[in-house]
């Protein structure tokens, strides 16, 4: 593999695609995604032993550009399931600003850094 571009992210997810499609084609009895799924892996697999490593880091940069929301929207759901297990995440009733504060300090008033409203919760 020296000298060839090998897995990257646009890798991972035309194969996971193609995957699926043929999971799909094989329940549904369709020609035409079969088809598309042989040639995602064939495309994956060129992709992988492709020499031009500029060109395919350009492809996985775009790719990357374009599901950026998607990525973090599902970063931001995992960190804050992580973090529930140490902390209460409260909303600012007057800006609806994320309030992060430790559990089990008993009630505790809480200032909201960005309008310095003061309310009481129970953490």
């Amino acid at each position: 593999m020296y000298g060839r571009y090998g897995v990257d992210s646009f890798g991972k997810f035309t194969i996971w695609g193609s995957l699926i499609l043929m999971l799909i084609a094989g329940w549904t009895h369709r020609g035409i995604l079969s088809w598309l799924a042989w040639a995602g892996i064939i495309y994956s697999y060129f992709r992988m032993f492709s020499k031009n490593t500029y060109k395919r880091a350009a492809e996985n940069q775009k790719y990357l550009q374009m599901t950026r929301g998607i990525r973090t929207f599902f970063y931001r759901q995992r960190n804050m399931i992580t973090q529930r297990k140490t902390h209460h995440i409260y909303k600012c009733p007057s800006c609806k600003q994320k309030i992060r504060v430790p559990k089990g300090k008993g009630k505790i008033e809480i200032r909201c850094p960005k309008c310095n409203t003061r309310f009481i919760k129970r953490s």
